[in-house]
């Protein structure tokens, strides 16, 4: 069986491979859905544990929103009207376009 092979997005590459920064990860690239905490914590490749020890800051201030809840599970999904979190997508937006110009244009020298 082949293994898959995860290549880390630019925002982690930037800021570490820490259980933070691929939730936030995640939730960036997925901003327009909404997820349980189990969705949210295996799509970020993030174990149970630290997980359930992040989220609770993530809630209190206020970088993600419950959405709506589907039998016991509860919704999830980023608060895009956060001002940090308006910030923080603008800079994914700003280190995925260099790196993606330093990738077409490897002559370029970008920062």
């Amino acid at each position: 069986m082949a293994e898959l092979i995860e290549e880390n997005s630019v925002f982690v590459e930037y800021f570490g491979n820490y259980p933070l920064i691929r939730v936030l990860d995640f939730l960036i690239l997925s901003r327009d859905m909404d997820y349980s905490l189990t969705e949210i914590a295996k799509n970020s490749g993030v174990g149970w544990t630290a997980f359930s020890e992040l989220w609770p800051k993530l809630v209190g201030k206020d970088i993600v929103l419950l959405t709506r809840k589907v039998g016991n599970a509860q919704l999830y999904k980023l608060n895009t009207k956060n001002l940090w979190v308006k910030e923080l997508i603008k800079l994914d937006n700003i280190i995925t376009k260099l790196e993606t110009e330093k990738m077409l244009n490897p002559e370029i020298i970008v920062g």
